[in-house]
C-alpha cells in the first residue's frame, strides 16, 4: 500500500509530496510511547509503572502526540522516497502535519529541492590553459631573499627610516569638532607591510628618531542609503617615531642552510630545495587554473535552473566560515559591525557556481560510470586521520555521526571526475578541502 497520495512540482527543482501514515500504525506506534511513558512517570495512587494507560494519554497527550510524530514522520518519509524513487539534496521540509485523532491516519506534506535535469553536452574538447611549471632564477632568487628576511633579527639604526625597517612610533588621533578629545597609541609597524596604512608608511618613511609630522587619512564608510555612493571621512594624526631599527640579515652560505634545516648541508642544497618546492608550488597553481577553466566552461555549456534552496545552504556555510575565519584571527565577530545580509547577498554568485558545478560533476559521474574504490575512500580516510592525529577507525566514525561520510564520498568522486576530464593520473591524496576543487 503506497503511503503517498499526492506528488507535484512547486518550482524548477522542488516536490511536495503529501505523506498518509495509515491509522493502525499511528494507533501502534502511540501505545507504545503510552506504554513506555507510563514505565516512566510517578502519579498519586498509583505504583510505578501501573498507572493506566487511559490516564496517561490523557494527562500526557501533548508529550505523546509529539513523541509519536517524532518517530513517525522520519519513518515514512523515508517510505515515501523509497517509493517515489526520489534523491533529495537536503532534508525535506515538513508541513502541515494533522494532529493525533484516535481511529485516523496521520498526514504531513514534505517538500524537498531535487536535482534538476541535466543534458550533458560536450565533456571534451575544453581550452584549458598550460602555464609554466619550471620556476625562474629571479624567481629563486626572491623565494631566498624572503626566507632570508623572515630569519633576520633587527638592529638599532641611527639613520632615517626606510623602506622595510621597523619603526617604534606614538601614534595620536587628533580632536575634531565632532570628537574632541585625543588618543595616543604605542605601535611598531614595518614600513610598505600591506597591514600597513599607505598614509601612515608614506609619512614614517625619511623620518628619524624624535621627529614628529602629522597627516591626513582618508578612508570610505558604506552609505548610509542603499545603493547610494560610499562616504569619505577624513582624520588627522600625528605620528612620533621613538626609534628606527633595520634588518640584520644574515649571509647565505652553508651555515644559513644548516640553521634553517639540519638537514640541509650546504647553501646549494637549500637552493635545490626551494627549487623543488617552486616546482611543486608552480604544479598545484597549474592544476588550479586548468580546473577553474574546466568548470567554467562546463558551466556555459550546462545552463540550468537550480535548486534555491541548496544554493542557500551554500551561502549560509560560506558565511559561517567567514565568521569561524575571522573569530581564529581573534575578532569579536558579534561586536565588529559585519553586515551579515550583505556580505551573504555577495557570497551568492560564488555559491550558484558551486552548486552548478557539482550538480554537472555528479552527473557527468554517472554518465562515465566513475566511482571510487574502497581502497581510494580508505587511503583519503587514513591521510585525513594522520593529519588530525587521530586513528581512521575514529575519524570514520566521527563523520558517520556528523553525516559527513557520504559528503567526503561525493567529494571525492566529484574530484577524481575533474581528474578524468583533465587527462590526469589517479593520485592517492586527501581532497582539495573545499566541497568542489578550485572554487573556493
Amino acid at each position: 500500500m503506497s503511503v503517498v497520495l499526492s506528488q507535484q512540482d512547486v518550482g524548477p527543482c522542488r516536490k511536495q509530496l503529501k505523506v498518509e501514515v495509515p491509522a493502525p500504525a499511528v494507533e501502534a506506534e502511540t501505545q507504545r510511547v503510552i506504554q513506555e511513558l507510563g514505565q516512566k512517570i510517578k502519579m498519586p495512587g498509583f505504583r510505578k509503572g501501573k498507572v493506566p494507560a487511559e490516564l496517561v494519554r490523557r494527562r500526557y497527550a501533548k508529550d505523546i502526540e509529539h513523541e509519536v510524530k517524532d518517530r513517525l514522520l522520519p519513518r515514512y518519509w523515508r517510505q515515501a522516497q523509497a517509493e517515489t524513487s526520489l534523491e533529495p539534496l537536503l532534508p525535506p521540509e515538513v508541513d502541515e502535519i494533522t494532529d493525533l485523532l484516535p481511529g485516523e491516519p496521520l498526514t504531513f506534506v514534505a517538500t524537498v529541492e531535487t536535482r534538476p535535469q541535466i543534458e550533458l553536452r560536450n565533456i571534451q574538447d575544453f581550452d584549458l590553459p598550460n602555464p609554466e611549471t619550471e620556476p625562474g632564477t629571479l624567481e629563486i632568487e626572491e623565494r631566498i631573499e624572503e626566507i632570508r628576511r623572515q630569519t633576520s633579527g633587527w638592529i638599532p639604526s641611527d639613520r632615517p627610516a626606510a623602506l622595510g625597517d621597523r619603526v617604534d612610533l606614538e601614534l595620536t588621533t587628533l580632536g575634531s569638532p565632532e570628537h574632541p578629545e585625543e588618543r595616543t597609541d604605542k605601535v611598531v609597524i614595518e614600513i610598505g607591510d600591506p597591514k600597513v596604512w599607505p598614509e601612515l608608511s608614506s609619512t614614517v618613511r625619511g623620518m628619524s628618531a624624535g621627529q614628529e609630522e602629522t597627516f591626513t587619512r582618508r578612508h570610505e564608510h558604506p552609505a548610509a542609503e542603499e545603493g547610494g555612493a560610499p562616504e569619505v571621512h577624513e582624520q588627522n594624526l600625528r605620528v612620533k617615531v621613538n626609534g628606527v631599527e633595520e634588518r640584520d640579515l644574515p649571509p647565505l652560505d652553508d651555515a644559513f642552510a644548516l640553521k634553517l634545516n639540519p638537514e640541509l648541508h650546504s647553501f646549494e642544497a637549500l637552493r635545490e630545495a626551494v627549487v623543488a618546492q617552486a616546482r611543486h608550488d608552480k604544479a598545484d597553481q597549474r592544476r588550479e587554473a586548468r580546473q577553474r577553466a574546466l568548470l567554467d566552461q562546463l558551466r556555459e555549456r550546462h545552463p540550468i535552473d537550480l535548486p534555491q534552496g541548496v544554493v542557500r545552504k551554500e551561502v549560509e556555510g560560506m558565511v559561517q566560515d567567514q565568521a569561524e575565519t575571522l573569530a581564529r584571527r581573534g575578532i569579536d565577530v558579534e561586536h565588529a559591525g559585519i553586515d551579515w545580509n550583505r556580505m551573504a547577498e555577495d557570497l551568492i554568485p560564488m555559491a550558484e557556481k558551486r552548486v552548478h558545478a557539482r550538480l554537472l560533476l555528479d552527473a557527468i559521474s554517472d554518465e562515465r560510470k566513475i566511482a571510487v574504490t574502497e581502497e581510494e575512500f580508505e587511503r583519503t580516510l587514513a591521510v585525513l586521520a594522520r593529519a588530525q592525529g587521530v586513528s581512521t577507525p575514529v575519524l570514520r566514525r566521527k563523520l558517520d555521526e556528523d553525516g559527513r561520510l557520504a559528503g567526503l564520498r561525493s567529494q571525492l568522486r566529484r574530484e577524481k571526475t575533474i581528474r578524468t576530464l583533465l587527462g590526469e593520473p589517479e593520485i592517492g591524496a586527501a581532497p582539495t578541502g573545499s566541497e568542489t576543487p578550485a572554487e573556493s
